[in-house]
């Protein structure tokens, strides 16, 4: 692939082994990184790129810092914006970078800040706090916060809610959120992640405890969206059940839009699913071991040859190159070590 890509790497930094975010270039052809630099945050949980790929924004503990990305990768710190409310877990952006949206796993909470054209974070424009119970299960018996994402058409926020097993649809009007629908979820399934189809036409929303990946239609309403659920299959490979400890961690899309890629902490695996462009529907190509302890999350490299593991109990990121014809993971670098990695985002930065 032509040009220069980097990798940006969030990790936990209370325990001072790590800075915050580790910044590496990538070697798209080899399928590996190596790691230039580390930046301070205070314990980077999640990070994000803009759509228009300029910067970068992170978790931490003071809520979210924006960066911008240089022309050679480095960082360059522009601000940060405190959320009113515990650390969140989640980011995304709009298509336009205009709004960043923030998930909060401890207190249940939305967060929509406004972004300025320098990319820098502006002041918050709304927030909602779920109320409501789920089971008594240990892990999911009130709100936590784990998705947030605009919807492709540009009128609705939708939020999955894995403490309260619903996916909650809000109408986004003059910057104001408004509840308008629910996607209520079996009970102590914990839907945990959701992406949409590059041509908005499909929902694809990953559950922590269930282990399975729902497909949706989506179509546009005019008081709320119209979404029926299509399919459901399991996130590993349904003849090699998976173990009681198994829960589904991380969800991307390719960008050609024709795969999934999912990570299962307990069983370790990752696997690649192949996504009929025209129905929507998926189906497994494999199912493979990662070779380290809770994938928390997976980037897939531009060249869509190969793709990363990022391993945050192992303290390492470990390097695939995908056999799509045998549906086959070979490993094909020495794995990096980076302690407690959180999540990981490959952003080309030059031509």
């Amino acid at each position: 692939m032509a040009g220069k890509y980097m990798a940006y790497v969030g990790s936990y930094s209370y325990t001072g082994k790590a800075k915050g975010i580790t910044v590496y270039d990538v070697d798209v052809e080899k399928g590996f990184f190596k790691e230039r630099c580390e930046v301070e945050v205070d314990n980077s949980s999640y990070v994000i790129s803009s759509r228009n790929g300029k910067n970068l924004y992170s978790i931490a503990d003071e809520g979210v810092v924006a960066f911008q990305i240089l022309e050679n990768g480095s960082l360059n710190r522009l601000n940060s914006r405190n959320i009113k409310g515990m650390r969140g877990c989640h980011l995304s952006t709009d298509e336009d970078d205009r709004y960043i949206f923030v998930s909060g796993y401890h207190d249940g909470k939305a967060t929509v800040l406004r972004l300025n054209e320098d990319g820098s974070i502006g002041p918050i424009v709304d927030g909602v706090f779920h109320k409501g119970y789920g089971s008594v299960a240990e892990r999911n018996f009130r709100p936590h916060v784990s998705c947030t994402r605009m919807t492709p058409d540009k009128r609705y926020i939708m939020v999955a809610d894995l403490g309260i097993d619903q996916v909650r649809i809000y109408r986004f009007d003059e910057e104001k959120l408004v509840q308008v629908d629910a996607i209520r979820c079996e009970r102590e399934s914990a839907p945990r992640n959701f992406r949409f189809s590059k041509d908005g036409r499909f929902i694809y929303l990953m559950y922590e405890q269930k282990n399975v990946i729902d497909v949706f239609t989506y179509e546009t309403g005019d008081k709320a969206p119209k979404i029926e659920k299509i399919q459901t299959i399991p996130t590993t490979d349904a003849s090699d059940p998976y173990s009681e400890l198994t829960a589904a961690c991380a969800m991307r899309m390719s960008p050609d839009t024709k795969y999934i890629y999912c990570t299962n902490a307990g069983d370790n695996v990752m696997s690649i699913f192949t996504r009929d462009e025209e129905t929507g529907l998926l189906e497994l190509l494999c199912s493979l071991p990662i070779s380290g302890d809770y994938p928390k999350d997976v980037a897939i490299f531009p060249d869509q040859q190969h793709v990363a593991s990022i391993n945050h109990d192992t303290g390492d990121i470990t390097f695939f190159k995908v056999d799509y014809e045998k549906g086959l993971l070979v490993m094909c670098a020495r794995p990096v070590r980076v302690n407690e990695p959180n999540c990981c985002r490959i952003v080309k930065v030059a031509d």
